[in-house]
């Protein structure tokens, strides 16, 4: 199923909590437990819905009832799940603010103004939000989304500027490229030296 352009994604479910259906939840809004104030959830594609009831905490995640899910194997296979609203359920953001999935298309440059990529997506696995950028050579480079990484968001320009830490972005693959490039040259030469003996 593709997604829906219209839909915002607002948490993910995390894994059962307890043997009676229960899940751990992960919110995204500024007010965790605002994402229980939207009406009804949504997978990706809009066509999975889910009525969610908080219970409580663990930890940084909430914890969940979801109607129609009773026991922990139906709670668990939800497990990685990211759950959206449609964008207009939201506030609108104040002049100086944006939705992170209004970052997906901005071209992403350097702070010498050079160009970079585009943002594709952006996920968030627990430990922070990560821009996922197609470059103009057209790898895919994960920057985390930190004011020290990416200083500036322009949406009237349609631009980021992102200055990742050194060896971050390219680094270490292009080089295991360049370097296994090299070694096969390497031996190849040497194969060539020992065939003309």
């Amino acid at each position: 199923m593709a997604a829906r352009p219209d839909l915002v994604c607002v948490g993910a479910f995390a894994g059962a909590h307890g043997v009676r259906g229960a899940l751990k939840l992960r919110s995204f809004t500024e007010e965790p437990e605002a994402i229980a104030h939207y009406g009804p959830l949504y997978d990706e594609s809009g066509e999975r819905r889910f009525e969610i009831r908080l219970e409580g905490r663990s930890g940084k995640l909430l914890l969940a009832r979801v109607a129609g899910i009773a026991d922990r194997n139906a709670a668990e296979a939800l497990k990685g799940l990211r759950l959206h609203v449609p964008r207009e359920v939201l506030p609108p953001p104040e002049a100086d603010e944006f939705y992170v999935v209004d970052l997906i298309g901005l071209a992403a440059e350097l702070p010498d103004g050079g160009a970079f990529g585009t943002v594709i997506a952006v996920h968030d696995f627990g430990a922070g939000e990560l821009l996922e950028i197609r470059t103009e050579a057209g790898r895919s480079e994960m920057i985390p989304f930190t004011a020290a990484a990416v200083p500036a968001v322009d949406r009237a320009a349609g631009r980021i500027v992102i200055d990742p830490p050194p060896g971050l972005v390219g680094g270490p693959v292009e080089k295991g490229i360049e370097k296994g490039a090299e070694d096969a040259a390497e031996e190849e030469n040497e194969d060539e030296e020992g065939d003309e003996t």
